[in-house]
């Protein structure tokens, strides 16, 4: 990659199909050696970004570059030095884990010995089951031949599109690190994922909801954008007092995470003492003495749900 050229720049992008809005005005960057993840639900618009900086779909908006080339005009420049793992498991089922590979290799014109050392740290766990067929391996396994048939060709610039779908609690865990170990030997790449919890393992995030930017900017500016505080409660029936709290004048959002709710009022400049004083009392009142209540730091998936109505965009730089 030439200095000063950025891995990715997308501008205003936007893509239709018929009356549906896939993409609306979506702009980002990825820098060299940066993890860049786009974070939202299912039909956020991920996947179709994807496609179009991957050069497999032409965007009805805007433009974009990929390592200094035209995603447009320089497609085939682009294609030969990115690697794209598509968020489906797309690899040939019948063959083996090492003819998958080294097909893989064959495409881009190199071989598996050539770029054994790029894939080594990833393919090293799944080379004992070489003669495996694909279509009879794990859905931890799958990912990580996966990963390493996007990697064979010695790519300047990875797209992961939906990585951990589908696969356990230990294999997203696994997957991420073999990802770190990518991002610490200087590959940009940009992931997307629907689970909130992996985007503090990015660089940058953008939260995507129908194909518009909510929020940019580095974990932690993404969790400043929350207006106002927010509250931890904790109590006993956990889904009434979700129900009675739900039910309070000045409830904003109420959401459960795990053994506990989150809490945000309706009046954002309240003062905190207010708030919790205001809560105290009616939980009491309710028949919720036992709760407790907390001032907490909001994560990033409380910023995605207070998000959702508008969007905003942080200045990470």
């Amino acid at each position: 990659m030439s200095d000063g050229v950025l891995p990715v720049v997308a501008e205003g992008v936007g893509k239709r199909f018929g009356d549906v809005v896939a993409l609306d005005d979506v702009s980002l960057e990825v820098r060299p050696g940066e993890v860049v993840g786009l974070v939202g639900p299912d039909g956020g618009g991920k996947t179709t970004l994807f496609r179009i900086l991957a050069t497999l779909m032409l965007p009805d908006s805007g433009s974009a570059t990929v390592l200094g080339e035209d995603v447009v005009g320089g497609l085939w420049n682009v294609r030969s030095r990115i690697g794209y793992m598509p968020g489906r498991f797309s690899l040939y089922p019948d063959l083996s884990v090492e003819e998958n590979v080294r097909f893989f290799a064959s495409v881009f014109g190199t071989t598996l010995e050539a770029g054994y050392a790029t894939i080594e740290p990833i393919y090293s766990q799944i080379e004992p089951f070489r003669d495996r067929p694909a279509g009879a391996l794990s859905g931890g396994m799958k990912q990580k031949l996966a990963l390493s048939c996007s990697l064979v060709h010695r790519p300047e610039l990875l797209f992961l599109d939906e990585p951990t779908t589908g696969v356990d609690a230990v294999s997203r865990r696994e997957l991420w690190e073999l990802l770190g170990g990518l991002r610490d030997s200087g590959m940009p790449m940009l992931v997307s994922t629907p689970y909130m919890d992996e985007a503090s393992r990015c660089d940058q995030v953008v939260l995507m909801q129908q194909g518009r930017m909510l929020a940019s900017g580095t974990p932690d500016v993404i969790g400043d954008l929350f207006p106002g505080s927010l509250f931890g409660v904790r109590g006993r029936e956990r889904f009434r007092l979700l129900t009675a709290l739900r039910a309070y004048q000045h409830a904003g959002t109420v959401t459960l995470f795990g053994e506990e709710l989150h809490y945000a009022d309706a009046r954002p400049d309240a003062p905190d003492a207010v708030v919790v004083a205001g809560l105290r009392e009616y939980l009491d009142a309710t028949g919720f003495q036992d709760a407790t209540i907390e001032v907490i730091e909001p994560g990033i998936e409380d910023v995605f749900m207070a998000l959702m109505g508008s969007p905003v965009t942080a200045d990470s730089a």
